[in-house]
């Protein structure tokens, strides 16, 4: 089992920056990519920029490329997730997402809200 905890969300206003945390426990050592995922009000929840285990970001949503970064530490069992030049639309519950051997694990999710 694979447990996710995120942290970093907030209040912030547009053009502003937050850095998300994914601290991940249990059984660590099998887990493969990692992900953020993010869920606007009324809307489906959607990829926004993935990690592959050899720490190789993949796949950032066309919306958040050039100002969100993904990155992963193995070591600290961590992925973190740098946004910077927030806008309003980024406003979501974000979540921390982790495959482990063909099973998928979510995070809670850390609220952020970018206010124009």
């Amino acid at each position: 089992q694979v447990q996710l905890a995120e942290s970093g969300g907030g209040l912030v206003q547009a053009g502003g920056s937050l850095s998300l945390s994914c601290l991940a426990s249990g059984k660590t050592w099998t887990i493969g990519g990692m992900a953020w995922y993010r869920q606007a009000p009324g809307k489906e929840r959607e990829m926004v920029a993935r990690i592959t285990r050899g720490r190789i970001p993949k796949d950032y949503l066309d919306s958040v490329k050039g100002r969100f970064t993904i990155s992963r530490d193995n070591d600290k069992n961590t992925i973190g997730l740098q946004m910077n030049s927030l806008r309003p639309e980024d406003t979501a519950v974000y979540y921390c997402y982790a495959s482990d051997r063909g099973l998928d694990y979510w995070g809670q999710g850390t609220r952020v809200n970018v206010s124009a």
